[in-house]
């Protein structure tokens, strides 16, 4: 006789709680992973009552009834190896998940009042956070997030500068090939938004062979590609195909429907049409070898589902509905386990309040702490460059033809290659290179792919500014008794780095926007903080204009320096 079976209708496998066999009436198997177990009674007591089998069944039976009642799953494996594991996995106390919070909205973005990290993913990892605090007895235990590029997102977790992905990253074939994944917390759908006036599209079919813009890399973008859609219009921001659909680009946007309730849900401009096509699931993404913090997180995410929390959390962002009915487990029917019952009414707002509360005292202080970054990223990396580039030139110059050999091919090398693809490898790829990889964070890789990359092109500057002096400097100097060390460092240098000063400008102040590129290694820089501030408010115009306003704070003054030091030390100056 089967006592009990606790079933998870999606990837998760039955786990047998109490078996009971008619003939030896002895209970099999552990009861530590099934405390919510019942018993069922097919009348094998009553036939031996009278025996002493049918008093060890009995006992047997209210030992493991009174189990079921009173024991939880955390008290019930609080002191199992896995539990064990994990605490000395969490020892420090922080769990990290990485997001991107660039055009994030509902999933994670900043608020504009608190500046906080808000979103219902953050709101969904603050509650499994409380449950493992709850199961691992660890009540110090909380969550730190990282903000990564989406795209990178599965390389910075390969990397370890976080423990989980959650950011809508979808369970695909794919994705399972490169990380596990929790149980579903979402299960998403395509939801096709045209504008108000519009009245001959009624489905995505109807899409096939007109103007439609996605997000590019997302499961719509595989939808409308496989529909065989002709006219696709992919941007990187999930903004973006919104603001195409209201200048009239585009006919259509078709994306997931937490993104399509949040940016066109309560705009009078927008309306949804047509089913929701295309469903999947978005899951936590861990390390292959993770297991033990998968179990603990499907654990929690079972807890939040049972007791209503999941629903809570997604009718407050206006995301609950009835698909979300197949994330309750199989033994705890939906309506017992809270999740259809009457919440509050789901908070109004989305993007429309978002914008109106993105005021300048709001995001101008994000923004300086981000120009901060600029600068102290491009002072450290030109300090770099500029002294590798007057080695290289010195090497070019004056070396023995082996090192002018070498010089020329670092220079040719790192002029040739794309600045985006020297700090992918030194970052994502340095590590794993044979005997010789060293685990760079993001600053060691930015500050020395730039440096690397911008000593090639100061070298030239040096060398050719060297070669403009006079061939009579070193003459003089060598008439006046120098060593030609002591005639490059007191006659010849000094005159060619007042040549080279104005183009070594250029290159300073063109660093400071190049710097934009560190996003991919998860720094957030005066450009990436724009994309995630504009993306959150819609301000594009107020907050880009003060986003150019400091790079010319940046820049404007380095070029009259430049200027006046090239007075300065020109020749006949008093």
């Amino acid at each position: 006789m089967t006592a009990c079976r606790r079933t998870n209708k999606i990837f998760a496998k039955p786990r047998h709680c109490l078996t009971l066999t008619p003939r030896h009436g002895q209970a099999s198997e552990s009861l530590r992973d099934a405390p919510h177990c019942h018993i069922r009674n097919s009348g094998l007591l009553k036939s031996h009552s009278r025996s002493n089998r049918g008093l060890l069944s009995f006992a047997a039976i209210l030992v493991a009834t009174l189990a079921c009642l009173f024991v939880s799953p955390s008290d019930a494996a609080a002191d199992g190896p896995r539990n064990e594991r994990l605490r000395q996995r969490l020892e420090s106390g922080v769990l990290r998940w990485g997001g991107d919070a660039e055009g994030g909205a509902p999933f994670q973005f900043f608020d504009p009042g608190t500046q906080a990290l808000i979103g219902f993913e953050v709101e969904l990892v603050d509650g499994i956070i409380a449950e493992l605090r709850r199961q691992l007895n660890l009540p110090e235990l909380k969550a730190e997030y990282v903000q990564y590029k989406w795209v990178s997102l599965p390389q910075g977790l390969e990397k370890k500068d976080f423990d989980l992905i959650v950011s809508g990253l979808e369970i695909t074939a794919e994705n399972r090939a490169a990380m596990i994944f929790s149980r579903p917390y979402y299960i998403y759908s395509q939801q096709l938004t045209v504008r108000a006036d519009e009245t001959t599209i009624r489905s995505v079919e109807d899409c096939k062979d007109r103007p439609i813009a996605t997000l590019s890399g997302s499961a719509a973008n595989r939808f409308l590609t496989k529909m065989g859609a002709t006219r696709i219009s992919a941007f990187e921001g999930q903004i973006e195909p919104y603001q195409e659909l209201a200048l009239s680009r585009v006919d259509a946007v078709l994306l997931d429907l937490p993104i399509a309730v949040y940016n066109a849900g309560s705009d009078k401009r927008f309306k949804f049409v047509g089913d929701r096509v295309g469903s999947g699931f978005y899951g936590i993404g861990l390390r292959p070898d993770d297991g033990d913090l998968a179990a603990a997180l499907d654990e929690a995410l079972g807890e939040m589902m049972r007791s209503g929390r999941i629903r809570e959390i997604y009718s407050k962002w206006q995301l609950w509905n009835v698909d979300q009915f197949e994330l309750a487990s199989a033994d705890r029917p939906a309506e017992a386990a809270g999740l259809r019952n009457k919440t509050d009414e789901p908070q109004s707002g989305g993007a429309a309040v978002a914008t109106q509360n993105w005021t300048f005292r709001a995001y101008a202080p994000l923004l300086l702490e981000s120009a901060g970054v600029t600068v102290l990223l491009s002072c450290l990396s030109m300090a770099v460059a500029m002294a590798i580039g007057l080695i290289v030139a010195v090497c070019r110059l004056y070396g023995p033809a082996p090192v002018r050999l070498l010089a020329l091919v670092y220079v040719e090398f790192f002029r040739g290659t794309p600045l985006l693809l020297l700090l992918t490898f030194l970052y994502f790829g340095w590590a794993h290179v044979p005997y010789i990889g060293v685990d760079l964070s993001a600053w060691e890789a930015a500050v020395i792919g730039f440096g690397l990359n911008y000593a090639a092109f100061e070298a030239e500057i040096y060398r050719s500014s060297i070669m403009a002096v006079p061939r009579g400097q070193w003459e003089a100097a060598q008439a006046l008794g120098m060593t030609e060390v002591t005639a490059f460092r007191r006659v010849i240098f000094p005159q060619a780095f007042r040549t080279a000063l104005g183009p070594m400008t250029n290159d300073f102040v063109a660093m400071f926007k190049d710097t934009s590129l560190v996003s991919v290694i998860a720094i957030v820089e005066l450009t990436q903080r724009y994309q995630i501030l504009a993306r959150s408010s819609l301000k594009f115009v107020e907050i880009g204009a003060l986003t150019a306003a400091l790079y010319l704070a940046m820049s404007v003054p380095l070029g009259h320096l430049a200027r006046y030091l090239e007075d300065r030390w020109s020749v006949g100056h008093k």
